[in-house]
């Protein structure tokens, strides 16, 4: 196809937005062209930009919307379109929901090939607001500003106006595909009230006493990240401010401070992170106020999260997701499961009274030390860990497997790459009977599943969970059986 004559970069169109597509974007056509729309909702009528061409495609920004979508309401937060958090935050949530069943759909026809599938309504949230345990905000000496109204749905966040370095200190998201400076945030409703009371606090006392923030171009500065974790079923509430070198008197004063200014908080955690790498991890946790940690409760099990700890980020979804898992899984009290990629062992925690024996992999050793400590905590007698990386686990590296049972049942949730094929390969060389899998990304899933489903297995139905209202982003449970 040839490019349509009037959609040069930088040309204003008319666009009729007729469907949803990938990472957010709306979709339109001019004689049959696609043109995805940033900013717009399905059945809107817009103006729009044209930014960037390819012979394919466009992708165009709105400018003016000349008739209201019925999808469409008013976002709540001032930042909306600028920041990227909440990409889907003017879409009602009932379609937020059927357009990310219609991704899982798209993505296993068109990627993985498969025709007729059984693809259960999405499980959504009953929170759509308040419901991040988890959020990590930037701290920068250059402010992102737009040149239009904040409270703009649509600024054009392309065109800043930027103060210069060291002028001030601010503290927020980073928009997107931007990592020198941040939003300069007074609102977020993706955590509690606390949530951005508590930044407002910290970002009121680095100004007062002029802390310097950290620069990855001089390799100098104090202040990084601050995160702050919220248990939504013990309320209990970790700050952890990151920074770039360890100075106990400030951190003292700064806790000092925040305690009495702010009720609820259950521990505050300095980590110290002195090398480059923009990461709110570091190389050492100094513990400020209370255990260093925060609990929270899944099924009936509770699990202990320090500040480096990885946890699902939505306590309430990922209840449901695991629940999912296990129900799709048909667990037998005499089974062995092999839970690969099992993290801090959350999965694995929450099906173990399901089972004779749980055998987790993992190749990111911090977590299976979590994996390890929360086993204890629980009292669990049937969780064993295996660390190491699944390619060489499933290959050359496979002494550990003399120890265990032959697994009746796999728990397979990677990150979002999804497996690397030999990994898939050997599993399909395993030949256990049920697989699930779960995943936070539905188009390398249908890959995955494809590969899966070339010989050995059926794939015999798909379950979406919601896990991030105004988000485009959707987990998918698949089941599959050895055929």
């Amino acid at each position: 196809m040839t490019f349509e004559p009037g959609l040069e970069q930088g040309a204003i169109v008319h666009l009729e937005v007729t469907g949803a597509a990938f990472e957010g974007k709306a979709l339109a056509r001019v004689h049959g062209f696609v043109v995805f729309v940033e900013g717009a909702v399905p059945g809107d009528v817009v103006n729009a930009k044209i930014i960037r061409r390819k012979k394919q495609f466009a992708e165009a920004r709105v400018v003016e919307i000349l008739q209201h979508s019925p999808h469409r309401v008013s976002p709540r937060c001032r930042h909306f379109g600028v920041c990227g958090g909440c990409k889907w935050q003017h879409v009602n949530y009932s379609s937020q929901l059927e357009w990310k069943q219609q991704h899982v759909l798209e993505s296993f026809q068109h990627i993985g090939g498969f025709g007729q599938l059984e693809l259960l309504p999405i499980v959504g949230a009953d929170e759509i607001y308040d419901y991040r345990n988890k959020m990590e905000f930037s701290f920068s000496d250059r402010q992102w500003l737009t040149a239009g109204p904040a409270a703009d749905p649509q600024p054009d966040i392309h065109s800043p106006r930027t103060r210069g370095p060291h002028s001030d200190i601010f503290l927020g998201l980073h928009v997107p595909q931007r990592y020198d400076k941040v939003l300069d945030l007074e609102e977020c409703f993706l955590q509690s009230d606390v949530s951005t009371r508590i930044l407002h606090f910290t970002r009121d006392f680095a100004r007062r006493r002029n802390l310097p923030v950290y620069s990855s171009k001089t390799d100098a500065g104090y202040l990084r990240f601050l995160v702050i974790r919220q248990s939504k079923r013990t309320n209990e509430l970790m700050v952890n401010l990151v920074t770039f070198e360890d100075r106990p008197e400030v951190v003292r004063e700064y806790a000092t401070e925040l305690l009495t200014a702010i009720t609820g908080i259950t521990t505050i955690v300095n980590t110290i992170n002195s090398r480059k790498a923009q990461i709110a991890f570091g190389e050492k946790e100094n513990i400020v106020t209370g255990e260093g940690v925060i609990h929270e409760v899944l099924g009936n099990r509770k699990f202990s999260i320090s500040a480096g700890s990885f946890f699902q980020t939505n306590t309430s979804q990922a209840e449901k997701l695991y629940t999912v898992a296990r129900d799709f899984a048909r667990f037998k009290k005499e089974d062995t499961l092999f839970d690969l990629y099992c993290g801090t062992g959350t999965i694995a925690l929450f099906v173990a009274d399901d089972v004779a024996h749980v055998i987790g992999i993992e190749s990111v050793e911090s977590a299976l030390r979590d994996a390890e400590r929360n086993t204890r905590l629980n009292g669990v007698q049937n969780c064993s860990f295996v660390l190491g990386d699944l390619k060489d686990k499933l290959t050359k590296d496979i002494e550990w497997m003399r120890s265990y049972k032959k697994p009746d049942v796999l728990i397979i949730d990677p990150p979002r790459s999804g497996m690397h094929p030999d990994v898939v390969e050997e599993i399909v060389k395993l030949g256990v009977p049920r697989i699930v899998y779960v995943s936070c990304n539905p188009a390398t899933q249908a890959r995955d599943a494809k590969i899966l489903c070339a010989s050995r297995y059926s794939l015999r139905k798909l379950q979406p969970v919601d896990m991030f209202p105004h988000t485009y982003h959707v987990e998918n449970v698949a089941l599959f059986e050895a055929t």
